[in-house]
């Protein structure tokens, strides 16, 4: 594995290491065209990539209004989410990353592990404008996401969501 970066490395340092990993991530998935194994690749990328990565998962959406645990890496995840509760649903439901610098202030946050102190959960929009899936990723450290984590986990779920969902 290649080495880890702390949340308090700074944003260049952060974008960089994004765009190591975003380009791993490229070269693994170029010939997939499996969303369940392209999910798991990127689940496990990103989690040993980054040491503020405490759980790394998806969620997929399964029918209107309800997201289902997906591949992720961590300790047990909520299996069901609707899209009313927690940050996960706020992400899908208003189509619109997520960034929570501290959870315990956020209205109705779903605490699947007390140690989550931050998080940020990014939807993946098919071609037909849905949410077909969110990635999600809490930290144990507070106020963890930054400008860069944003801007690279968008990018990341744009491409997903049109290469798998065209």
């Amino acid at each position: 594995m290649h080495p880890s970066i702390p949340y308090k490395a700074s944003e260049s340092q952060k974008k960089s290491n994004y765009q190591d990993v975003l380009d791993r991530i490229d070269a693994l998935l170029l010939n997939e065209d499996d969303w369940v194994a392209a999910m798991a690749t990127v689940v496990c990328e990103l989690h040993h990539s980054f040491d503020y990565y405490n759980w790394t998962g998806f969620y997929r959406t399964v029918a209107d209004g309800v997201l289902k645990i997906g591949p992720y890496q961590g300790g047990h995840g909520c299996l069901l989410i609707p899209f009313e509760k927690g940050v996960c649903g706020a992400a899908a439901r208003e189509q619109e990353t997520q960034l929570v610098d501290d959870v315990n202030q956020f209205p109705g946050h779903i605490a699947c592990a007390a140690s989550t102190q931050s998080e940020i959960v990014v939807p993946v929009i098919d071609s037909q404008g849905k949410t077909v899936a969110v990635l999600d990723v809490d930290s144990d450290d507070p106020a963890a996401f930054s400008q860069a984590d944003r801007e690279a986990l968008e990018a990341l779920t744009a491409k997903l969501g049109t290469k798998y969902f065209t």
